[in-house]
């Protein structure tokens, strides 16, 4: 087998490879022979169909398919030969395959770039730390008793607070517009969940009371066509319920999963929860800022045939969200465009190239008491957690995957080692939320309101809850 090696741009490569005619044509007699004992034909007993005649009818498609097994084995015996790291499967086309002379054909390809690693100690993050203050404890387990509130029809006008069942109709100029009508509609009075004329014109409205009131909508409406624009709102209030939190008693401890030991117990279970939690929310924190950081120190060249196939892993991943989201069955029929993916599957290829060559380099492995220790942390929620743990150590793929997913924490610690770390000594919400690495705005720029907070306490209950 001869090979030539061509560089015909950045990282593509091509590979002229000429197979012996010999080679080549005793494959296809012995693919032949194979087909003359088993082919049927009629006017010929089974098993004796003449060569020749085999050859007539059957040549060419043989030579197609030998041809096609042939150049994908001698591409892999030429890449080793010549050392070098194929990015993505190769293009392969024939150039010669006729009767007679050397079969040859070109594999185009890209390779690996070489990843040259700058000095890690230009790495610089920010590690937020934080105290859980019983103040902290105490709003957590105020927001948890808020979770499980529960609701009691009362006999008088909606007020701050409550939830309200209604029927309403609303009209521009005495015309209904889309969205403007409703049966059986629920929302709690003061919650920003109506907008602020609605929401004021219910109030002091009682059970069977009808109502009418005009409500305009807000600039930034999220339906262009009602911005600024009033409507007059027609209502029945069909019920009025006021909340009630649950007492801190042994009842409500149990649904956390504290059998014993009363207030106490529960505090130390919150408390242990709130840590993990924000624990779990720096680690991810400074990766992200290594990740960042690997990804700005660097200049990578990229395969290109990696980044396709990072834009196609991100649009069925995104497909699959609007499945989860939507109705349900097969992901939708869509087609998103390669651009709304470039930039982040670009930086994707580029931190994985780098990260590969730190574990090269570095000669890392995943730690073997790391991979247990994740395991059985994921075993820990099932029934029977000794079954899961043999579940992932008999499954060499999933095993694999928690053992890449340590490697790169690993990566992380290595990083850190030499990189330069500003610890940020923050409250516990704003560790928890990111706000104390957050970069400052820029000029001009109108900071978030509130509401980001608001989203991250959510989280943070909901992460309880789901410990429940």
């Amino acid at each position: 087998m001869q090979i030539s090696i061509e560089t015909t741009s950045g990282l593509e490569r091509r590979l002229t490879i000429s197979v012996p005619s010999e080679t080549f044509e005793e494959q296809i007699t012995d693919r032949l022979g194979q087909a003359a004992g088993q082919v049927r034909l009629p006017g010929f007993r089974p098993g004796k169909v003449p060569m020749r005649e085999v050859r007539r009818r059957f040549g060419p498609a043989v030579r197609a398919e030998v041809a096609g097994e042939l150049m994908q084995s001698s591409f892999v015996e030429a890449v080793q030969q010549e050392s070098l790291s194929p990015a993505g499967s190769p293009s392969l086309e024939v150039v010669k395959m006729d009767p007679g002379i050397d079969f040859e054909f070109t594999a185009t390809f890209e390779v690996f770039p070489v990843v040259q690693l700058v000095d890690l100690g230009k790495v610089a993050v920010k590690r937020p730390e934080a105290e859980i203050t019983d103040q902290d404890l105490a709003e957590m387990i105020e927001r948890l008793r808020e979770q499980r509130k529960e609701w009691a029809k009362v006999e008088r006008g909606a007020q701050e607070g409550d939830k309200v069942t209604l029927d309403f109709v609303g009209k521009i100029d005495d015309e209904a517009f889309d969205g403007g009508s409703g049966e059986d509609a629920s929302f709690e009075v003061g919650a920003g969940q109506m907008i602020e004329d609605f929401d004021q014109g219910v109030r002091g409205l009682a059970e069977g009371d009808t109502g009418e009131f005009a409500a305009t909508f807000p600039d930034d409406y999220g339906s262009e066509d009602l911005q600024g624009k009033t409507a007059t709102f027609s209502v029945t209030i069909k019920a009025v319920e006021e909340p009630t939190v649950p007492e801190l008693d042994d009842e409500f401890f149990k649904t956390f999963g504290v059998e014993e030991g009363g207030l106490e117990a529960f505090h130390q279970d919150v408390r242990a929860n709130m840590q993990r939690e924000l624990d779990a929310a720096v680690a991810n924190q400074v990766k992200s800022q290594v990740m960042d950081e690997l990804h700005r120190l660097h200049s990578v060249q990229l395969p290109q045939a990696m980044v396709s196939q990072e834009i196609q892993n991100q649009k069925q991943q995104m497909l699959q969200q609007f499945q989860m989201y939507g109705q349900g069955g097969q992901a939708p029929d869509i087609d998103l465009p390669d651009d709304l993916f470039t930039d982040q599957a670009e930086k994707r290829v580029s931190v994985g190239l780098i990260v590969n060559e730190i574990v090269t380099s570095g000669e890392l492995k995943a730690d073997e008491d790391r991979v247990k220790a994740r395991v059985e942390e994921l075993a820990a929620g099932y029934a029977d957690p000794a079954q899961v743990v043999s579940y992932y150590y008999s499954n060499p793929e999933q095993l694999q995957q928690i053992e890449m997913a340590v490697l790169e924490d690993q990566v992380v610690d290595h990083i850190l080692e030499q990189a330069a770390v500003e610890v940020v000594t923050t409250t516990y919400q704003d560790a928890l939320t990111g706000a104390a690495i957050a970069p400052e705005p820029e000029e001009g720029v109108v900071e978030a309101d509130e509401e980001s907070d608001e989203e991250a306490d959510k989280d943070a209950v909901t992460a309880e809850d789901d410990k429940s």
